[in-house]
C-alpha cells in the first residue's frame, strides 16, 4: 500500500473515530432523557407504561420521512427500534411471549418489533403465550393473525374472541422458507419436518422436489429444526432464525410457493395503545340472524367515511351455524369518524368487541 493511499485512509479512519464519539456520547444522552422520561411518569403514578407504542411508531415514521440516505429506511429503522429498545431495558427490559422454541418466526416478529434487549419468553402453544400476558408473567404477546398464502391463523382468532388483552401493535414479516438439513442432497431426504402453515405454503415445491418424502406436522419451525438436527434423512422447513440457532444448514432456500409469502403478527398487551396519526382498529361483531343482517352491519361505517380493510367470518363456537365477522378498519377509535361507526355498531350489532386501536406497521 503506497504512503499517499495510506494518508488518505488516514484522515477519513480518523474522521470516523471522531464520529464514533460524538455518536456514542449522543446515544447516551439520549438513553439519559429516556430515564428522565421515566422518572417523570413514575412521579405522576405511571411507571408501568414504559412502552407507548404509538409513540415509538411516530418516532420510527418521522427518522424515515427526515433519512436522507444512502442509508435505506430498512437500515435506519432497525437501528433507531434497537437503541429504544435498549433504552427502555435502562427501566426495564419488557417480557415479550410468543410461539417457540426460540428459533420461530414468530421470534423473528417479537424482535423486530421490540428489539434484542426485550427479555424473550417462548411458549409451546398459542394458548400459553395468550396465558402468560394476561397472568401478567409477560408484558407483551406477539401472535401471527394471517398469512399472505394460507389466510387466517385459527387459534389466534378463537382465543381473540375470549381474551382481556387488547391489540397494541402489528408486524408484518417477510416469510422466507428453507429445507434445512445435514444431508447433503435431496437423494438422502426421507421426511420432512414443519408446521403445517409452511408445509402449506412449499406444497407445490415439495410435490416438484420431495414427492416421496414424509411430511410431518410439528407444533413450530423450530420444534422442526430440532428434531431434523437429530435424525439421519430428516430435514425441516424453517426460516433462517432457526437455521442459525440449530446450526442446520440449507440444503435449499426460499422455497416458499409464493414469493411474496408474508405474516401478519398482532402485539397484545394489557393496556390500549393512543392515536399515532396512522393507525388501524381490530373487532368482533356478530349480526342478528334476519334477512340483510350483515349490509346492516357494514353500513355505519360507509356513513362515516371508514374504510374496511379486512373482514373475516368465523364460526360462532357457542352456536351452530352461527358466524362472527373480525374485521379491520382504518382509524383509530379515538377519532370521531370511527367512534362515530362504532357507536352506531354497538346499536345494530348482535355481539360487538373492540379488539384495540394501535399504530399502523412500520416497515
Amino acid at each position: 500500500m503506497s504512503d499517499d493511499l495510506q494518508k488518505k485512509l488516514s484522515v477519513v479512519r480518523t474522521e470516523i473515530d471522531a464520529i464514533d464519539a460524538r455518536l456514542l456520547d449522543l446515544l447516551n444522552h439520549r438513553a439519559r432523557c429516556a430515564q428522565q422520561i421515566g422518572q417523570i411518569k413514575a412521579s405522576h403514578g405511571e411507571a408501568g407504561f414504559i412502552y407507548r407504542p404509538e409513540r415509538e411508531a411516530q418516532v420510527l415514521r418521522r427518522i424515515q420521512e427526515i433519512n436522507p440516505g444512502p442509508l435505506s429506511n430498512d437500515s435506519v429503522t432497525w437501528f433507531f427500534r434497537e437503541v429504544m429498545s435498549a433504552c427502555l431495558s435502562l427501566e426495564q427490559a419488557l417480557g415479550v411471549t410468543f410461539l417457540g422454541p426460540l428459533g420461530t418466526f414468530s421470534e423473528s416478529a417479537a424482535t423486530k418489533h421490540f428489539g434484542h434487549a426485550a427479555r424473550l419468553l417462548p411458549q409451546v402453544s398459542i394458548d400459553d403465550v395468550f396465558r402468560e400476558v394476561e397472568a401478567s408473567h409477560a408484558d407483551f404477546a406477539v401472535v401471527p393473525i394471517e398469512n399472505s398464502t394460507e389466510g387466517a391463523i385459527s387459534r389466534t382468532l378463537d382465543l381473540l374472541m375470549t381474551t382481556p388483552l387488547k391489540i397494541c401493535g402489528e408486524v408484518v414479516l417477510r416469510i422466507h422458507q428453507h429445507l434445512l438439513s445435514n444431508e447433503t442432497s435431496l437423494d438422502g431426504i426421507t421426511k420432512v419436518y414443519s408446521h403445517a402453515q409452511s408445509l402449506a405454503q412449499c406444497h407445490e415445491w415439495l410435490n416438484r422436489s420431495l414427492p416421496n418424502a414424509q411430511r410431518i406436522s410439528m407444533g413450530s419451525n423450530a420444534q422442526a429444526a430440532q428434531f431434523a438436527a437429530c435424525e439421519a434423512g430428516a430435514a425441516a422447513i424453517a426460516g433462517e432464525a432457526a437455521a442459525e440457532r440449530y446450526q442446520l444448514p440449507k440444503l435449499a432456500s426460499n422455497i416458499e410457493d409464493e414469493p411474496n409469502n408474508t405474516t401478519r403478527f398482532v402485539v397484545l398487551g394489557r393496556q390500549d395503545a393512543g392515536a399515532s396519526g396512522r393507525d388501524k382498529t381490530s373487532l368482533i361483531m356478530s349480526a342478528h340472524n334476519r334477512t340483510g343482517a350483515l349490509s346492516n352491519l357494514l353500513a355505519p361505517f360507509s356513513d362515516a367515511g371508514v374504510s374496511l380493510t379486512r373482514l373475516e367470518s368465523r364460526p360462532a363456537r357457542h352456536t351452530l351455524w352461527e358466524y362472527v365477522f373480525f374485521v379491520d378498519i382504518e382509524g383509530h377509535r379515538a377519532e370521531p369518524a370511527v367512534q362515530a361507526a362504532l357507536d352506531e355498531l354497538g346499536r345494530r350489532a348482535a355481539y360487538l368487541k373492540v379488539l384495540g386501536s394501535y399504530p399502523l406497521a412500520v416497515y
